[in-house]
């Protein structure tokens, strides 16, 4: 019999909850909106408790969290969320009330790694030994997976931090509050709201095609710091902002223009190094199952 594990995505917006063994196999869900800490991580753990009640004890519960987070094993403040601008989240520990709740393995990282991780796993970088998720959605973020374990330093990589060359005859400031014009700043969903007057679901005829030209400059750009940077084999691109019709196609041309033939691999021409995800909005969830699988492999270990 397979192990149970518990998954949390623990996001800025909702917290979705679920029990079983993968995305495939779920015996359980629910999703409730980002409240306080005490009363969103109480009502995750009572729901981890209710279902391990009906279907059996828990083996092991992954986290994918909105950040920023502190990763570190060592680390006094592992498993919390440090300066985030989510009001009332900075400095939340996450994993403790769990771990004190159920005595088992708990696993976590970032709701972008454990987006990678799922995408890894059941999605559209499965069979793949390097890669990269970039989500552009609200913000942008991204997670790198190496021999199937995301990168770690001192903090998670911060990929919607890179700086960006911008277009030609772009006067826009961007909308990051730290660096302005970052890649984040310049094509995450509010810097395209703010930069055409209206939501980019609203865009069409003549705007919707210079929105996207513009979008697709930015992301190539990011994505082109993050090809020379870590190497990868695949780039997972998802996001809200990544479902204008259109817009993946038109990353992958400014892409090619923007590596201008260096390195020169030809795998970079491929249409399959730059992919939509394949779990879309449950990437999140299977992420945190296979952290959890990855929390009760470390403690078979010890």
């Amino acid at each position: 019999m397979s192990e149970l594990y518990g998954a949390i995505e623990a996001g800025g917006t909702k917290f979705v909850c679920a029990v079983g063994t993968g995305p495939d196999d779920i015996v359980a869900e629910t999703r409730f909106p980002t409240d306080d800490p005490e009363s969103t991580i109480g009502s995750a753990t009572a729901f981890l408790a209710d279902q391990q009640g009906v279907h059996g004890r828990l083996s092991a519960i992954g986290v994918a969290s909105f950040g920023p987070v502190e990763l570190r094993l060592d680390h006094s403040r592992y498993g919390w969320i440090t300066t985030t601008p989510k009001p009332g989240w900075s400095g939340t520990p996450v994993i403790r009330p769990l771990m004190d709740a159920f005595e088992v393995p708990v696993g976590f990282d970032t709701d972008v790694n454990g987006a990678a991780l799922g995408e890894g796993r059941w999605g559209a970088a499965q069979g793949v030994a390097s890669f990269v998720y970039v989500t552009v959605g609200t913000g942008i973020g991204g997670g790198a997976v190496v021999d199937g374990n995301p990168l770690h330093g001192l903090v998670h990589p911060e990929m919607g931090h890179v700086p960006v060359a911008r277009k030609p005859g772009d006067g826009f400031s961007g909308t990051c509050p730290f660096h302005g014009d970052c890649f984040e700043g310049m094509a995450c969903g509010p810097a395209l709201a703010q930069r055409w007057s209206i939501p980019a679901a609203r865009l069409a005829g003549a705007h919707l095609e210079e929105a996207r030209a513009t979008q697709a400059w930015y992301v190539a750009q990011g994505l082109r710091a993050i090809v020379y940077m870590l190497a990868p084999q695949r780039i997972v691109l998802g996001g809200g902002v990544m479902g204008m019709p259109g817009l993946i196609e038109l990353v992958r041309i400014e892409l090619r223009r923007a590596l201008a033939g260096y390195p020169g691999l030809p795998e970079h021409d491929e249409p399959n190094f730059v992919v939509a995800p394949r779990l879309g909005s449950r990437a999140g969830v299977a992420g945190a199952f296979v952290l959890a699988e990855l929390a009760a492999d470390r403690a078979e270990r010890r």
